[in-house]
């Protein structure tokens, strides 16, 4: 019987709620304008910190009724304010606050608002139109769809401080990418908010100072641009240093350590200026340390990782600043005990954002240890580090996953590290599981871990072959994303150096000749030469040239003449002939060439190539082809003399490049022999 209840009684509990907002609802439909206004001050005042009132007003239809009033020509200006204060108050709610107003489309309606000539008006239009787009769940894009309204954004900025305040706070909200950033800086934003930097309001300041650091990041044209503007006679990078000063607030000096950050690393800025090395880097620095809030932390280390990611003496300096390396390990042991943050609801929100932190410190350990072995060395021995990145390779949380792979992939480069810490962690297994199931921009990175992993000298490439990495890596040379081909393909290659005969049979099988073609006709150089490179490592080693040959050497031929004729570059076909030099050197796959006039015409006509490189390359052919001490060799050199090849190493003999006469003098004295 109880469950028969249970419906009855949530409607009742439902409609008293409903009905003790209704009241606020039907005065906006009363005839009385006077009476209308007093309903929305009285309807404002009751949702003001009230969530549930919120949601209970929206429920009942109160959106539509606003905008209307906020849209009639004949409303009061009074009136038409307090609806958009109203509105505003509303999107401070919850998500779905937001989603219902959008589905009432409010920002056209709060937009056309923007033409009135009462500035109160336009402010808290501008103040709700804020509030909408701050929120995550309004598309940035609503605020393109109109040409003139950026425009007409730009000309409001002169109006007030409450104007200049919402509008750079949407815009630093609604500029994602370059095409966003484009939009804004042909509008004039750079001209527009530059002298809003120096506002006596504090909050102008400083959105316009998250203005710049938006339409600056990875944009050299505003980059280039911010650089030569000034503001009474001072430069943009100066003021941008005096707001990065200790004294001023912290949001402030991360805010304009990404401007400059974003100006250095698009060329604006040297990485060797003062203000980057003696300001901007202690800065980010002075962010990492554990008595700042996990998100300026977060913040500092991610911007200072983007900072020095390509320059070895910044993370030369950022590694010896204030003991940052050491500090960042601190960054996994968050928050350490429970006293040190007394506000719980500040402790509840570190705890489900603490994956940030682990995520920041992988990225900033990263860029540390891109280049230099001493600093990697020093990452490696901080407590636990290791155990570190293979955790954070099994992380729920995607980019955890993918900044310990970067981590991964950046200590990787070192040939020490490889051979010990790295075998002695068996990193090996979570990255190859990593590389089963992850999305693309994990595996691109995974697999280039991978290539270092499978480097000879590297005592994990034992292991990893016989996880069936090969089947692995084969699947990813198929994949449409360019990065994992060549991976896939490097790896390859790394792998069938030097590897024994049944490998190499492996990887020629895994790979398929048809696949093998399609790669070799790829419109990538960068495929095109792993693949020659791969090519050229299966075919080392006598007994391996003649297998391969034997079993694949009809299609193999095939895939040199295409390259020889094709268009492509030096590098390229030099590749190519340091093949058939390898093919020349087996003992039974050397008549393949022989017996193939064209490719030896092909060699002939290299031999006398304007490039040295190329002449070379052919001359290790004919070298290896004419070698005295191997069977057959007396014919092999009538044939190529009687095409004419004796009278080219002549020649060649009297070359000024010194390389290509010994390598003449050498192949005469064969025949000479």
């Amino acid at each position: 019987m109880a469950c028969v209840l249970e419906a009855p009684l949530r409607m009742s509990v439902l409609s008293e709620v409903t009905a003790s907002s209704r009241h606020y609802v039907d005065r906006l439909f009363d005839l009385d304008p006077q009476k209308v206004l007093q309903g929305v001050i009285d309807m404002k005042n009751a949702v003001i910190g009230n969530n549930k009132q919120k949601a209970n007003l929206i429920v009942l239809g109160a959106v539509p009724r606003l905008l209307y009033l906020l849209q009639q020509e004949s409303s009061s200006t009074e009136l038409r304010t307090e609806c958009a204060v109203v509105l505003g108050s509303l999107a401070m709610g919850t998500e779905n606050n937001v989603k219902s107003l959008l589905d009432c489309h409010i920002i056209p309606a709060l937009l056309q608002g923007l033409l009135s000539p009462d500035l109160k008006f336009i402010e808290a239009c501008l103040r709700c139109l804020r509030t909408i787009f701050i929120s995550p769940v309004t598309p940035e894009d609503l605020l393109y769809t109109d040409a003139t309204v950026i425009s007409h954004l730009m000309a409001l900025l002169s109006r007030s401080r409450y104007t200049q305040e919402y509008i750079c706070q949407i815009f630093s909200h609604c500029c994602k990418g370059p095409d966003h950033q484009t939009i804004l800086f042909n509008h004039g934003a750079v001209q527009n908010i530059a002298h809003l930097l120096v506002s006596t309001s504090y909050k102008v300041r400083m959105q316009a100072l998250k203005c710049f650091s938006v339409l600056a990041f990875e944009n050299p044209q505003v980059s280039m641009t911010l650089v030569n503007v000034s503001v009474d006679g001072e430069l943009l990078p100066q003021i941008f240093v005096k707001m990065l000063q200790r004294d001023k607030p912290i949001e402030m000096q991360l805010t304009s350590a990404k401007c400059l950050t974003s100006m250095c690393r698009a060329g604006a800025i040297r990485t060797d200026d003062p203000c980057i090395v003696l300001k901007t880097l202690p800065c980010l620095v002075r962010m990492c340390s554990k008595d700042r809030l996990l998100e300026e932390r977060v913040e500092g280390a991610e911007t200072l990782a983007y900072l020095i990611e390509t320059d070895v003496e910044l993370q030369r300096m950022a590694s010896i600043t204030d003991h940052l390396i050491v500090m960042l390990a601190d960054y996994f042991k968050y928050p350490s005990s429970v006293s040190a943050i007394t506000d719980i609801k500040r402790l509840d929100h570190d705890l489900k954002h603490a994956h940030e932190l682990r995520q920041a410190a992988f990225k900033l350990y990263a860029s540390l240890g891109a280049n230099d072995e001493d600093i990697r060395k020093k990452i490696i021995e901080t407590e636990n580090m290791m155990d570190r990145i293979v955790n954070g390779l099994s992380e729920s949380s995607i980019k955890v996953r993918l900044a310990a792979v970067r981590c991964l992939h950046s200590l990787s480069r070192s040939v020490q590290q490889l051979r010990t810490s790295f075998q002695d962690h068996a990193v090996w297994k979570p990255l190859m599981k990593v590389l089963q199931n992850a999305p693309n921009e994990i595996l691109v990175v995974a697999s280039s871990t991978l290539c270092n992993l499978l480097l000879e000298f590297s005592p994990s490439k034992e292991p990893i072959l016989e996880s069936g990495a090969i089947e692995l890596l084969c699947s990813l040379t198929q994949s449409e994303n360019l990065a994992l081909r060549v991976n896939g393909i490097w790896a390859l290659m790394n792998m069938a150096f030097q590897a024994e005969q049944k490998i190499k049979s492996d990887i020629l099988r895994g790979l398929s000749t048809e696949q093998l073609f399609q790669l070799l006709s790829d419109s990538d150089v960068n495929v095109l030469m792993k693949t020659l490179g791969l090519l050229r490592n299966l075919l080392s080693t006598r007994p391996h040239i003649d297998h391969i040959m034997s079993t694949h050497g009809k299609q193999i031929m095939q895939a040199v003449t295409l390259i020889l004729e094709g268009e492509h570059n030096i590098e390229v076909k030099e590749q190519t002939l340091c093949i058939l030099a390898n093919i020349a050197d087996g003992t039974t796959a050397k008549e393949l060439i022989m017996t193939n006039d064209d490719i030896l015409q092909k060699i002939k006509y290299y031999m006398s190539h304007s490039n040295a490189k190329l002449q070379l390359a052919a001359m290790f052919c004919i070298s290896n082809l004419i070698w005295n001490e191997e069977e057959g060799s007396q014919e092999r050199q009538d044939k190529l003399r009687d095409m004419g090849v004796v009278d080219i190493l002549h020649k060649l003999s009297q070359s000024s490049d010194p390389n290509l006469c010994d390598k003449a003098k050498t192949a005469l004295q064969q025949y000479l022999a």
